[in-house]
């Protein structure tokens, strides 16, 4: 079975991560239905999407079609049986350029508590570009 991604930071096509992303992308640039926050955290500059809808942006990112094991290198890549790690939730999406074709994608995202304000290096963001990319830090 298929299931569709969402993905904003580091899994995105030609970022730091892409390599552990072996989904088919879906045509066209995405946003996020609902506005989250989206900050660079910590040392290493790592793109966190905060699983509080209303507040923040409209994300931008791109949509991968992808199979189980995809989803579970993507699962174990984001940590998510891990404490501290994301959690895969079930958002809506739409084309950047299409207001009305919602769409849902699971997201990887992190639940507000886990984050302390005084890591915060940038944000919030609409976007993750190169630029951003340039800071990240790969985990030692």
């Amino acid at each position: 079975m298929a299931h569709l991604v969402f993905v904003f930071g580091t899994l995105k096509q030609g970022f730091p991560n892409f390599g552990f992303n072996t989904g088919r992308r879906v045509v066209g640039d995405f946003v996020t239905q609902e506005r989250y926050p989206m900050y660079l955290v910590g040392e290493r500059h790592v793109p966190w999407m905060i699983d509080t809808p209303g507040t923040g942006h409209e994300v931008v990112g791109q949509v991968f079609e992808v199979d189980a094991t995809a989803l579970a290198a993507m699962d174990a890549l984001e940590r998510v049986n891990e404490p501290d790690g994301y959690r895969r939730v079930l958002i809506g999406i739409r084309r950047r350029d299409a207001v009305s074709e919602v769409r849902q994608a699971f997201a990887y995202m992190k639940p507000a508590e886990q984050l302390d304000p005084m890591q915060v290096q940038v944000g919030p963001l609409a976007e993750y570009t190169m630029e951003h990319a340039a800071l990240y830090r790969y985990r030692p």
